[in-house]
């Protein structure tokens, strides 16, 4: 963890509001000139507390109207190969989140698609055929009630 004083909390809750705004614009809404506000960002930057900035798209807007949160379980065997699961989940671009748990599944995905026939198409072909994989339980998200990249900071 690293220390972040005030302006820097500041900057950060204002770079995850809106990313596209200027380091002038940022710098006065935190208190600070500019240039200070420019290596703070910076700082933050090369030492990895902002990622990357990115546009947050409306996924129903383009199409992606089925979102599905699927538990995986492994086999004994494909306990052995978390990472090569990990690898091949991360090129499926419907995945766009993955987490290990611990308990009865090994795996928490996000799943997003056209529509639950273009999901099935997904699961059958894809998902359920990767090495390993002894049971999927797929849960459809009916409505989105929160949804945000904003941490508490």
């Amino acid at each position: 963890m690293i220390d972040l004083d005030s302006f820097e909390r500041k900057i950060l809750r204002e770079l995850q509001r809106d990313a596209s705004q200027t380091t002038a614009e940022i710098a006065e809404k935190v208190g600070l000139t500019p240039s200070p506000c420019w290596r703070r960002i910076d700082r933050l930057e090369r030492e990895g507390l902002i990622r990357k900035r990115v546009a947050v798209i409306d996924r129903r807007k383009v199409g992606l109207n089925a979102q599905v949160f699927a538990q995986v379980k492994l086999n004994a065997h494909g306990r052995a190969n978390l990472d090569e699961f990990s690898e091949a989940i991360r090129a499926f671009p419907e995945v766009l989140e993955a987490y290990v748990l611990m308990g009865t599944m090994d795996f928490m995905l996000r799943i997003v698609a056209k529509d639950i026939d273009a999901y099935e198409r997904f699961f059958f072909e894809r998902l359920s055929k990767l090495s390993g994989v002894q049971e999927i339980n797929s849960t459809v998200a009916l409505s989105e009630i929160k949804s945000t990249n904003e941490l508490p900071i």
